[in-house]
Formats: C-alpha cells, structure tokens, sequence
C-alpha cells in the first residue's frame, strides 16, 4: 500500500473519531439542556441569587450570618416550607446555556431543596434505596474518619453496623458509666484546682476541659487505652497530640473554600492546605495505634477462646468498645460472610475516637452556655443531683433523675451540636407530605418531586426550633416544656426523644446512648461541684458550624473555639 493512501486512511480515522466525540458531546449537551428545561426544581419558590454569583450561589448568605437557621427562617417565611436555594458553583443560576456547558463537566447538581416537612423528612431518612450520603459528604468523612461506619453504605454498611450494635446496647453502656462519672471528677478536680489559684471565681473555657475530658473517655471507654488528655499523669499521649487544635485551626467562619472545591473537584486533593494536612496526620496516628491495639486485643481474645473452646455471640462482654466489637466479629455463631476484615474493623478507630468525643463535649459546652443564663434552672437541676445521695450515680441512677432529663433533651433541642446534614436522590422521585406547598405558578402541590442528584437538607436545627412544632417559645430554654411535650412535636423522625440530633432511620447515630449517659455523667459532677455564669455578654458568643457547631467570641474569631464561661465552688446553704 503506498504513503499516500496510509496518509488518507490515517486522516480518515483522524476525522472519524472527532466526528464520533462531536456527535458526543452533542448528545450530551441536548440531553441536559432537556433536564434543565423538564426539572421540577423550576417549580419550586426560593431566594433569588446573584445572576453573576456562579461559585457561591445562595450559600454566599448563608455563610455570612453566624446564625444560619435565622437565614432559612426567613426563606421559610418568605417562600413557604418547601423551598429550594442554590449551592456551591451555582451554574443553574446562569442561564439555560451556562447550565448546559458546565453541568456535564462538573456533575454538580446546584438546585437543593429545603423543607420543614416531617413526613419528607421520615422519607428521606428511612428510604436508604431513593436517598443516600452524597459522595461529597462521603469524601469529606473519609478524610477525615477514614472508611468506617459514616462512610460506608449499601450491604457493607448493614454489615458493620450488625456486628456493632451489641457493643451499644443498653447493657454494655451501664459498664461504661463508672469511666464516665471518673473521668468527670478528674475534669471537676482540675477546674477546681484553677479556681484555688484564682480565688472565688476563675474564668474557664469549658470547652477545652470538656474536649480533654471526652477524648479520654473515649481512649479508655473504646479502647482501654490512657490518652490522659486531661493531664494526670504529665505524659500525653501522640493521640492527643493528634487530637489538639492549634490555636486559631478553627478561625474564620465555615469552611476555607480550598476545602469546598476538594469537595466538588476531588482532582484538586493533591493541593496542600492547612486542614487536610492535620487530618492526614491524625488519620496515620490514630492507625498506627489502632493495628497495635487490634492486634493485641486479638491475640488475648483468641488465648481466651482457645482456653474455653470457643467464643459465641452470647459470650459478648467486656469494657471497651474494641473488644466488644472483635469478640462478636470472631464468634463462632457468626456466619463468615458477616465477619468484618481486620481492615474494616481498623476503619471503626477513627470513627470511634472523632465522633465519639467531639459532639458530646461541644453538647455538653452549649448546654453549661444554657444553664449560666438560666440560675433558676441551674439552681433546680443542682437541686435534684445533689438529692442522689452519691458521687458515683450508676447509668439508671442517673436516667431515673427527670429534671436531668429534660435539661438534656432541651439542651439538644436548642442546642444541637449537628445543625444540619444533608442526602442525595439517588433517582427520581415523588415524596409524599403531609402538608401541600404551592409552587411558582399557584399550583397546590401533594408530593414533591426530587429529581436524581438533588441534594435535599435535613435541617436539624430548623425544625428543633420551628414554632409550628414546639409554639411561640421555640426559641427560649425551657426544660419543662417536656414535661409534657407538644404533639405536633411527636412527628419529628428522630431515633430519640422526637428530635433530629441523631437522626433516625437506617443511618441514626449508633453510640447515641453512649453520648447520653456520658453528657448526664458531666453534668452531674459538675454542676453539683459548681456555680456557672457568663464571663461574656451572651451575644458575644456565636456559632462556628462547620460539620460540629462550636462556640467562638464574635470578637475574637482568630482565636478558634472557646465557651469562657466564670465558673465558681458551689457553697452548700
């Protein structure tokens, strides 16, 4: 064959394939300006963005207010209980052309929905096949929790999470309660100690102490392993170095939008920054650590199984977490296809030791927030703890004591670490209501339709503080309120107590009564050993939501999170 004819069939292919990537391309274009132009999300009301404002959408206003939910109680006034608002990179804002070039580029869905409504919300929660974590929140936990239960779902999720639930069973908290009620008198003793050196009253950023105390919690409760964060023997250990936030880590208000862009473009995971860096090397400690401790715990557990012929599901008992979970992952009558890898079990670690600590201490900081404005209920609860004729109350002592009750449950209303989480459609579908909404004609609308890749909210904190749900006075601390609870209240989807704060269905939180016991263990000491009032005006502290919501001094944002609060010995009369 000679040059000239190579060179032609050479050519030919080269214009063929062009062709065949055009037509592709093409294709791709009509298909989503077709999905653009039919979207449901068209119908719905909502805030109207910038039409310039393609990278930060609605969330521009959301991120500038310290209180967001006060932002989305506005839209909610404004638009009715159904509404959407734009995303990051807000390419449906442009124009139809703009969303048609960059949607298949980019594959981000920036229309999401918003709503107050419980039963959409039960849907959302309980339908794990129609909605799910989005793999930007899926990326976000895995850098920082590795692959563990929040991160995983489908068959592996169910999996893990069967071989784990023994550990949190009622019966295996009760053994955990005397760690929770020792390490708080540790944590009462230290600030104790400051208050000596400073006279009758010492200012004190709870939030430090409560952090250290529920990181050792956590280090012994799930591990048996002394992290003595608090301090008691002078030697830290390199996991709560790890765990230490370097003054200013949490400066700023939400998240840096390097991170933001790691969320939506995961390319851009080789660019260094400050937070991930931190995140890398806590993840590698808190491995290292965790092989040596699974493989010691292992070896103990297979001597022990070997002396008594065997161990059974039945047979699962012991005081951390880790040995709970190993002991029921090697039982014998667990079939070999349930059985978590020592990889998997690994993956539980991080979990344990980041969700574990950080939500119940920054609970327990906004609930000692409440209380120091609140002296005639802090004065009643302290009456009803040091009623209990003990130091030492046992988990059902403590859950017998109802004012400590409803403190807490008012507490986690009002003040819910988590303010929000979001889901996924993972096709389209109609969602029932219970209560119609009317969209941009004047339509009365019966379902909501939710087309695949719409992400949709679950607003925690927006319905603990919705006054169609809890009245007028939704917004004030009232711990008697449950006493007896209002009805409309009863339709929250929650896992515990009507609320959202660990969610419910498939995904609630696991270790929620862990988290419980533990925030009735602190404040049970501490408010029985002390007197709380604010070292700030109350509009000076404001929330940092990032994933956790932590307090911050509105003039003082540089210096990250802080609750400084005067804590003084309570004299008994």
């Amino acid at each position: 064959m000679s040059p000239a004819v190579l060179d032609a069939s050479d050519s030919g292919l080269r214009y063929a394939f062009l062709a065949a990537g055009l037509s592709f391309i093409f294709i791709k274009l009509i298909v989503s300006y077709v999905s653009y132009v039919r979207s449901p999300l068209r119908d719905l009301p909502g805030p109207k963005a910038s039409v310039w404002n393609w990278v930060f959408g609605d969330m521009q206003v959301l991120t500038k207010e310290f209180d967001r939910v006060a932002v989305q109680q506005r839209w909610e006034n404004a638009y009715g209980h159904v509404f959407k608002y734009k995303g990051y990179f807000n390419v449906h804002r442009a124009s139809a052309i703009t969303y048609t070039i960059f949607s298949p580029l980019t594959r981000i869905q920036a229309d999401r929905i918003h709503t107050t409504d419980a039963r959409a919300l039960n849907y959302f929660l309980t339908r794990s096949e129609d909605f799910a974590k989005s793999e930007q929140s899926r990326r976000n936990l895995a850098r920082a929790l590795g692959n563990g239960l929040l991160v995983v779902k489908g068959e592996a999720h169910r999996r893990q999470r069967r071989i784990m639930n023994p550990a949190f069973g009622p019966a295996q908290i009760r053994e955990l309660t005397s760690i929770f009620v020792d390490k708080s008198i540790i944590l009462r003793d230290k600030w104790a100690a400051t208050i000596a050196q400073s006279g009758s009253a010492a200012r004190i950023n709870v939030l430090n102490g409560l952090n250290q105390m529920t990181l050792d919690v956590i280090g012994m409760a799930g591990f048996s392993y002394d992290i003595d964060a608090l301090g008691v023997h002078g030697s830290q250990s390199e996991l709560n170095h790890a765990f230490q936030r370097p003054a200013g880590s949490t400066a700023g208000h939400g998240f840096p939008f390097i991170v933001i862009a790691k969320t939506y473009f995961p390319i851009l995971k080789f660019i260094p920054d400050r937070m991930s860096n931190r995140s890398s090397r806590a993840q590698a400690i808190m491995r290292r650590v965790g092989m040596q401790l699974l493989a010691e715990k292992k070896a103990a557990l297979l001597n022990d199984g070997a002396a008594k012929g065997g161990v059974e599901r039945k047979d699962v008992v012991g005081r951390d977490l880790l040995t709970l979970l190993i002991k029921a992952n090697m039982a014998a009558d667990v079939p070999d296809h349930q059985r978590l890898t020592d990889e998997e079990v690994l993956g539980q670690i991080p979990t344990f030791f980041v969700a574990g600590h950080d939500t119940t201490s920054t609970a327990t900081t906004w609930c000692l927030f409440a209380l120091a404005q609140h002296p005639s209920i802090q004065a009643k609860l302290r009456t009803e703890l040091l009623a209990l004729d003990t130091d030492s109350p046992t988990m059902d002592e403590l859950n017998a004591l109802p004012y400590l009750d409803y403190v807490v449950r008012e507490s986690l209303r009002v003040y819910a670490p988590v303010p929000r989480t979001e889901r996924v459609a993972l096709r389209d579908v109609a969602v029932p209501l219970d209560t119609p909404f009317t969209d941009v004609h004047g339509n009365v609308q019966h379902t909501l339709k939710v087309p695949k890749g719409c992400f949709v909210e679950i607003p925690i904190l927006a319905m603990h503080r919705s006054k169609a749900l809890w009245g007028e006075d939704a917004l004030e601390f009232k711990p008697e309120r449950w006493e007896h609870p209002p009805e409309a209240a009863s339709s929250i989807p929650g896992v515990w107590s009507h609320l959202l704060t660990f969610l419910g269905g498939a995904h609630a939180c696991i270790g929620y009564r862990f988290s419980l016991v533990e925030m009735k263990a602190l404040l049970f000491v501490l408010v029985r050993a002390f007197e709380y009032k604010l070292a700030v005006p109350a509009k000076e502290i404001v929330p940092h939501q990032m994933i956790v919501q932590r307090p911050m001094l509105r003039s003082a944002l540089h210096e990250g999170g802080q609750m400084p609060l005067l804590v003084s010995p309570y004299v008994h009369a």
